[in-house]
């Protein structure tokens, strides 16, 4: 157990968003939230999942929507309460602790925000090790755990409690209220118990983000390369480095969908990466080759600062640098590849590992 402050919040912000893969909402967003939190109610306790008793309710909490839209309704931080309170008071039961249900700008530091509001807990674990797109993509669905009971919540006031026969359907009647409550909302979800969690969950995903914004932090003062850092601690790879030359993106049905285009420059040159996102970035390619596709990690650097750069934040002419990660093994079981895998979101291929997959861009 430690106590998370200022400082903290600001390094897992930028770590949230690498590991949200361009999607979980605008860091910068979640990161005011929290350190207003903290401000007025002090540091927050941070337990990792060893610390919690096997029959504590845990309710991880979250955004649903689409991250573009979150640039002009920033929320107040009531509607979380307000969903997780609601859903309190359904289970007739006091909550333990909250978790973030992945890695992203606003949902890994919303629980922390209604942490301090709640004088609760935040445990070192989330459902992805990363950003989906859907409800259904997290760590917990492929344990069995019901995603429901759920209660929505917006900034009017509104909130909805949702009981599902199972977790697509949770996803489906879920969008389609949130673009009805003007395309984001705030969610309390997943409740369970903590041997539930420490059985599903993928655990210290907070302390990697952690040292992940220490390392992009400290870079400059320490003279070395956060990219190639980065890259050392998650073994991930290089996949593309150039400036962003066009970007076709839209919010519909309550996602933000599309495509960037990326021109290569140095080792690049003559080259062309195509992106594809759906709120989260899901696959890199070239004309000839496929670079890195879900359920692994692909992510925009700034080539400059080695900051993370969401999909609402892509513009035309920024330089950047394009990584990819390897994803939690729990997400390469065969239920895991069916869930999240290309050929859920539409695309004719079959989940090939990063590392195979550089291993053939080599040779």
């Amino acid at each position: 157990m430690r106590y998370i402050g200022k400082q903290e919040i600001e390094d897992i912000a930028v770590g949230a968003a690498l590991l949200g893969t361009g999607g979980g909402g605008d860091p910068y967003i979640g990161k005011l939230m929290a350190l207003q939190a903290i401000e007025e109610k002090g540091p927050i306790q941070l337990l990792s999942v060893e610390e919690v008793p096997d029959d504590a309710l845990v309710v991880p909490s979250a955004m649903m929507g689409a991250p573009t839209v979150m640039i002009e309704k920033v929320p107040s931080g009531k509607e979380a309460v307000g969903a997780f309170e609601s859903l309190q008071a359904y289970l007739g039961k006091n909550v333990f602790a909250t978790m973030p249900i992945e890695a992203g700008g606003v949902n890994s530091l919303l629980p922390f925000a209604l942490a301090a509001e709640l004088g609760l807990p935040v445990i070192d674990a989330d459902g992805m090790g990363r950003a989906f797109p859907e409800l259904q993509m997290v760590t917990f669905f492929l344990e069995g755990i019901s995603a429901t009971p759920m209660v929505l919540a917006d900034e009017k006031g509104n909130s909805s409690l949702l009981q599902t026969v199972n977790n697509v359907w949770a996803e489906r009647i879920a969008r389609s209220a949130t673009v009805e409550m003007g395309g984001s909302v705030m969610l309390s979800i997943y409740p369970m118990e903590g041997k539930q969690v420490k059985q599903s969950a993928i655990h210290q995903i907070l302390q990697l983000e952690e040292r992940i914004g220490r390392i992009i932090r400290e870079a400059k003062q320490f003279d070395y390369d956060p990219i190639a850092e980065i890259l050392s601690i998650t073994n991930g790879f290089q996949l593309f480095q150039g400036k962003v030359i066009d970007i076709d993106r839209k919010t519909e049905s309550g996602f933000a969908r599309g495509m960037a285009t990326i021109e290569g420059t140095d080792n690049y040159q003559d080259q062309q990466l195509y992106l594809k996102f759906q709120n989260e970035h899901l696959l890199a390619e070239t004309k000839d080759n496929v670079l890195c596709m879900t359920p692994d990690l692909i992510a925009v650097l700034d080539s400059d600062t080695g900051l993370p750069i969401t999909t609402e934040g892509l513009r035309y002419g920024s330089r950047c640098v394009v990584i990819g990660l390897p994803c939690d093994r729990k997400w390469r079981t065969e239920k895991g590849i069916e869930t999240t895998g290309p050929r859920y979101f539409g695309y004719d291929l079959d989940y090939t590992p990063i590392e195979k997959l550089m291993c053939m861009e080599e040779e």
